[in-house]
This record gives structure tokens, sequence and C-alpha cells, in this order.
């Protein structure tokens, strides 16, 4: 049975995820080496009903708010952060399919039962040529996360024009379209299999395709009344809030696992028979478990914030979405900064494949390099809004 014939909320997702978090883990390592999650990773979250959570509910969908989102994305983190970062992938592109037109909703929607897997490339890095009745689609698109599995992909791409306008749009093709490279070969987040893909000559309709600044803005047409539906969050406060719940979940997990390994470990070269007895060992811990805890209370904010807007049906001021993003990039340097300190305090032993926190110390250094998701443009854009200038990106 699967969980379309089922009833199903919130809470009985999160649980079943949780409860697949030791098989996630155990598989992290056969997912890394064949640069793909391992099929049994992606039986168990379907199965769970994940891929259903930011689906609207008259697709068959479970349309959850946020806060529940982020709940699953940082659990299943918890057990693999590569499956972590793709299930956060197709849940957040999946949200984006809410905000194009009715037709293509009801096209990509069909027979998917409300589970529904979309990746894409964002950067602009194809050309998309106008024709009476659509456009024509031509480039590559790197760092394509999930791809290897999804049912659809939503591809940037800038419009060629005679003028010097710059025009960008969001196309949605079927990701069996698509030709993918063979050249994911990372030190990080190697489960992800975001390879290089692309599209030459590839027809897509006008329903399929819609301008990259009324979807960024939620402006697109043709679509029902959405207004007060308390999913409308804007989509790079949405994409980077749901984001930062894979990192906040790949720092859990390195607690959980620097923890484990605590009891009876001497420290090498001394006489501490117990590590954990040393009181600098003691200090550490509590520094990154801190650390944690405030990245939680940011994402506590920014959800509960994002959430009473998009419930009341108003848009959030530029200054506050400016500051929310400085929030996000903030909580990912902490969960970045806490899986640092444990690996600093964790001994040479760590660094052998078999031990599955060397793979989350990897995976979240790699991750916190994301363009979006990096401080250095979070900290920049709101300190310009702090000292009275303008955020200088349309990234908010």
């Amino acid at each position: 049975m699967t969980t379309a014939d089922i009833d199903i909320d919130a809470g009985t997702v999160l649980k079943a995820v949780r409860e697949s978090v030791r098989i996630l883990r155990e598989n992290g390592r056969t997912t890394e080496e064949r640069g793909w999650l391992a099929q049994e990773n992606l039986e168990l979250l379907d199965q769970a009903g994940v891929f259903r959570a930011a689906v609207p509910h008259r697709f068959g969908g479970l349309d959850l708010p946020l806060a529940d989102q982020f709940a699953l994305v940082a659990e299943i983190a918890r057990g693999c952060g590569s499956t972590g970062w793709v299930a956060n992938a197709w849940i957040s592109s999946a949200w984006i399919i809410s905000q194009y037109p009715d037709l293509a909703q009801e096209e990509i929607h069909a027979g998917s039962a409300g589970s529904l897997k979309v990746s894409g490339g964002f950067t602009p890095t194809g050309r998309a040529t106008r024709t009476d009745d659509g456009f024509v689609l031509n480039g590559s698109w790197r760092f394509n996360t999930g791809i290897r599995g999804a049912d659809w992909n939503i591809l940037a791409a800038l419009v060629e024009r005679s003028d010097d306008v710059h025009e960008e749009v969001y196309a949605v093709v079927r990701a069996d379209e698509m030709t993918l490279a063979d050249d994911w070969d990372v030190s990080a987040a190697a489960g992800t299999g975001s390879c290089t893909s692309s599209v030459k000559d590839l027809f897509v309709p006008a329903h399929r395709v819609v301008d990259g600044f009324e979807v960024l803005e939620g402006q697109v047409a043709g679509r029902a009344h959405t207004e007060g539906s308390g999913r409308e969050y804007g989509l790079t406060a949405y994409v980077m809030a749901l984001s930062a719940a894979a990192y906040l979940g790949m720092a859990r997990a390195g607690l959980e696992l620097f923890l484990d390994r605590l009891p009876g470990k001497g420290i090498a070269y001394t006489h501490w028979e117990e590590q954990r007895a040393h009181p600098y060992v003691q200090f550490q811990v509590a520094a990154a478990a801190n650390k944690i805890s405030a990245a939680q209370a940011l994402a506590d904010s920014w959800t509960g914030r994002m959430q009473a807007a998009a419930d009341a049906g108003e848009r959030m001021s530029m200054n506050d979405r400016v500051e929310i993003r400085s929030q996000i990039t903030y909580a990912v340097l902490l969960a970045k900064e806490a899986v640092d300190t444990l690996h600093s305090i964790s001994g040479a032993s760590v660094i052998q494949r078999s031990q599955p926190f060397q793979r989350v110390h990897r995976d979240i250094q790699g991750l916190a390099l994301h363009g979006l998701m990096a401080p250095l443009g979070g900290f920049e854009a709101y300190g310009r809004v702090l000292v009275g200038l303008d955020p200088d990106t349309e990234f908010f």
C-alpha cells in the first residue's frame, strides 16, 4: 500500500522518516560510492509520503506548512546528507510548480498520485528562442541535483533577443528529455548525482514557461487564486529556508555520531583513558550543541514569520526578507561550525571511510560553499540595509 492509498499527515510522515534514519545512514557509503541515492532510500521516502509534502491538496499532495517541511528535510539529512539535499531539492521544486499556470500544473501532476520529484537548473546557462506557441531550448546546466531520479526538471534560460533587454525564463521539461553527463565526481554530497544536464533544440509549450521575474515575485498569470492559501512564501526565501534544514540535520548527525564514539575512547599519546572526561572536550561538545540549538532557534523564527505572513496573505517587506536571508546563512554557518568543532577533537581514526562522521564533515563543508547559502551574500545584503542602502541583489 502506498501513501496515496491512506490518510497521512505531517506527524505520520515525520515518524516514518525518523524510523528510516538508521537505514539512510547505513546506506551512506553505498550512496556516495555509486554517486546517486541508494534505491532503498528512495523507496523509503516515497512510501513515507515525503515527495507529497509541498504538492497542493487538489493534486493529491499533503500541502504541508513550511515548518513541517523543514522538519522532514532535517530528519532525512540526519540520516544522510546527500539524501537530505536531494529531498530538499525535489520538495522545493515541486512547490515552485505551484507557481506555474494551472494548465502546466495539471499536466505535470497528471498520474502522479500526489508524489512529485522535480529537479532544476536555476542558473540561466541555457538559451530560449521564442516561437509562435512556446520556446526552443538549448544549453547545459551544471549541479542539477536530483536529475537522475526526477520526473520533471525546471530550467532557467535567457531569451534570445535582437535588443539588449535581459529576459530570463523558467521552463519545465520532462526529465527524460534531458541528456545527462557522467561528470559528478566530487568530494562532498557525492550521492546527490548533481551532474550536468543538457537539451538540444527542445520545444517547450508556452504554458510550461514563465517569466523569471514573475515567478520570483509570485506574479505568474493563469494560476488559481492562491492569496491567503498559507503557501505563498516567495521563491528565494522559501528555497533558502528549506535548504537550511539539510545543514541542521547534518549537524545533528555529527553530534550524535561524535557522542556515540566517546565511551571508552582515550586520547592518543596522553594519560587520558577517557576522552569524555577532559574539560576541553566537554567545552567543545557544549559549544557545538549550542550552535545547533541556536541554528534551530533561528529556523523556528524565520519559518514562523514566513508562515504568519503567508497565512495572512501578505508579502513580507524587503527589509524582513533580507534579514531572513541573513539569518538563514548564519544558521548554515553555525551548523558547519558545530561539525568543524567536533571534527577537530575526533582524533585521526575518524578519517576512515567506515566512519559516517567523516562523510557528514565533508558533506557539510562542501554544501556550505553553495553561493546562495554562504554567509557572504546574505550578510552583505543585510548589512547594506542596516546602514541605509539598498540590498543590491534580487535574491531575498
